[in-house]
């Protein structure tokens, strides 16, 4: 018994489930409906249905996930889901509270300024993606790419502009989703199930 309770103390993150398939899937729910609407799939209506998902699932959930991550002392991890469920709360609030106050003559650059510094954000963490896993380097190349092709939309206010951004965001969504599933099951199988192909050494 002591010799469990001196292993736990020596490795305290031995014993913290892996909160990477929480934060992936809740930012692939969220981005991929939000990714339908920019791509033009589905009414401009329909965007509010991804708010309670931004608040809940891809905002409280993936923040959750970040801070576990910090426990693991996963720095990677910890700054990107952290940054996204921030991301996914601020979004809901700017579209709840903020964007009616814009004037529409400005409304495209005040939200291409708010994800033009996501953008900054997602294109060093894709660099630092690269020691992670092939798996979640595509998540990242493919966001840097939605978060691109949507600010540019923004600021020229151009509907293709962000229906290209849409259609990216779909693949990204796809992408984390696969994350999610693979983390997710081969930790509850004990044994790789569907591959995430490391890129650090071991």
């Amino acid at each position: 018994m002591a010799d469990t309770q001196t292993s736990v103390r020596a490795n305290p993150t031995d014993v913290i489930a892996d909160p990477g398939p929480l934060g992936l899937a809740g930012f692939a729910a969220t981005t991929l409906v939000l990714s339908f609407t920019n791509a033009g799939l589905v009414n401009a209506s329909v965007a509010f249905a991804v708010l309670p998902l931004a608040l809940f699932y891809g905002g409280l959930g993936q923040l959750l996930a970040g801070m576990w991550e910090f426990r693991k002392a996963n720095t990677f991890g910890a700054t990107a889901f952290s940054t996204y469920g921030g991301f996914w709360l601020a979004f809901a609030f700017y579209l709840w509270f903020f964007a009616s106050k814009i004037p529409a003559a400005d409304a495209g650059q005040a939200t291409g300024m708010f994800l033009l510094m996501f953008t900054i954000v997602t294109a060093y963490l894709t660099i630092a993606a690269i020691r992670v896993s092939g798996a979640v380097l595509l998540v990242f190349i493919a966001l840097t790419l939605t978060f691109l092709f949507l600010t540019i939309g923004s600021f020229a206010g151009s509907d293709g502009m962000n229906h290209i951004g849409g259609w990216i965001g779909i693949v990204t969504a796809v992408l984390a989703f696969y994350a999610s599933f693979a983390g997710v099951t081969n930790a509850t199988w004990k044994r790789t199930v569907l591959p995430v192909f490391p890129l650090a050494p071991r």
